[in-house]
């Protein structure tokens, strides 16, 4: 295995490895070209031979990069993620990423045209208007293009991931809304009466996600133990709503209703009996507890909607449906519910995310907790 330099321009310089002669006895050659001083090409002449001594040396290709997230996407992450998740890889791929670096070779995609790909983004990115991106989205074209390209490390076609040696933006941790006791009960005198009044008290009361809700079915709920099983999510693509499972072991749970949601479901349901009469055989009973009048599912991007408009005409500070669901972790917590007991109800995969996306709420309890602590070890000592 040898190798030698040849310059090639001012400065500009050519590495040519020798692999030796194939089954032909034709002599392999493969060119590398540097851009910089000799001494650059001299570093790279010694990191391609130690990868060829190590068999880690990857033959330079020529597919662009816009052919390979093409291949990628197609033919690997189509088959291994959900639909909507796929989605959103294609559009990021299609209008963000390939426009950028689509262009280059793969082979030749270095660290610090991603990073100037980023610095972009975030100064100019927005395709309508001034500005940049969030950091927030940024990251998210990080964490593909790491996937992707590392994906191209296993298959041999890159001796090593660039993406790996970039440094991602870190975004700030999105405010997070959590109603208190006063407002939970003024959302739900607003929504009473209405086709929100169902998923609103489920979410405030359980902390059941938007999909979740959408998804669930009478028979999943035991209306006389308060149990629900909660193993379905309801997802909305370009394409149609499909109905997923759960993306992790955790994720497929078991929670109790309070007696006054299972009084609600109980009045809800004969009323939907009645709407089942009138609606007659246009009636599509699919079992779901919260559905359209007609009984078929009620789209997440519609129901979203339906939603943030009635939180508009209310003269309620601006919150999100999926802030029911910190709403009901954070109430527990302030009630003195165990971390772990309020992981399993909302279906982390583990009690640290938990901790961590709640830890705004823990230093209040750790001073009511060292106050009961302070009053209970003084009446021990003093009785010594």
């Amino acid at each position: 295995m040898r190798g030698h330099i040849r310059k090639r321009g001012k400065a500009s310089w050519a590495i040519v490895l020798d692999l030796g002669r194939d089954a032909s006895g034709k002599r392999r050659q493969k060119w590398h070209s540097v851009k910089g001083t000799r001494r650059d090409a001299e570093t790279e002449l010694t990191r391609l031979l130690n990868e060829l001594r190590t068999g880690e040396y990857v033959e330079p290709s020529k597919i662009p990069v816009s052919d390979y997230l093409d291949f990628w996407l197609r033919d690997y992450a189509k088959s291994r993620v959900s639909p909507k998740t796929y989605e959103r890889y294609s559009q990021i791929v299609e209008k963000d990423i390939k426009p950028v670096l689509g262009q280059y070779a793969l082979a030749k995609l270095r660290p610090l045209q991603i990073q100037a790909f980023y610095a972009k983004a975030l100064s100019e990115g927005r395709k309508v208007g001034i500005g940049g991106l969030s950091p927030q989205t940024v990251l998210n074209y990080h964490r593909l293009l790491h996937k992707a390209l590392g994906q191209a490390v296993k298959w041999q076609m890159l001796a090593r991931n660039p993406a790996a040696a970039v440094e991602p933006p870190r975004p700030q941790r999105a405010q997070m809304r959590a109603l208190d006791g006063l407002e939970t009960t003024k959302l739900l005198r607003r929504v009473t009466g209405t086709r929100l009044y169902m998923p609103v008290l489920i979410a405030v009361t359980s902390g059941l996600r938007r999909g979740e809700i959408l998804a669930l079915r009478w028979q999943d709920v035991d209306l006389e133990s308060g149990r629900a099983v909660i193993a379905r999510s309801l997802e909305q693509t370009a394409e149609a709503l499909r109905v997923k499972a759960p993306k992790t072991k955790r994720g497929r749970r078991t929670v109790v209703f309070p007696g006054y949601t299972l009084d609600a479901l109980r009045t809800h349901k004969k009323e939907q009996a009645k709407l089942r009469l009138g609606f007659g055989p246009a009636y599509q009973n699919d079992d779901l507890i919260c559905a359209r009048e007609d009984g078929t599912p009620w789209p997440p991007d519609t129901f979203s909607t339906t939603f943030a408009a009635m939180v508009r005409r209310s003269d309620m500070a601006h919150f999100r449906f999926h802030d029911l669901r910190h709403t009901h972790a954070t109430q527990l917590l302030k009630q003195g519910v165990h971390p772990k007991i309020v992981s399993e109800r909302l279906g982390h995969s583990n009690i640290g995310i938990t901790l961590d996306t709640y830890s705004h709420v823990l230093p209040g309890m750790q001073d009511d907790a060292i106050a009961s602590f302070d009053v209970e070890f003084k009446r021990t000592i003093e009785n010594l």
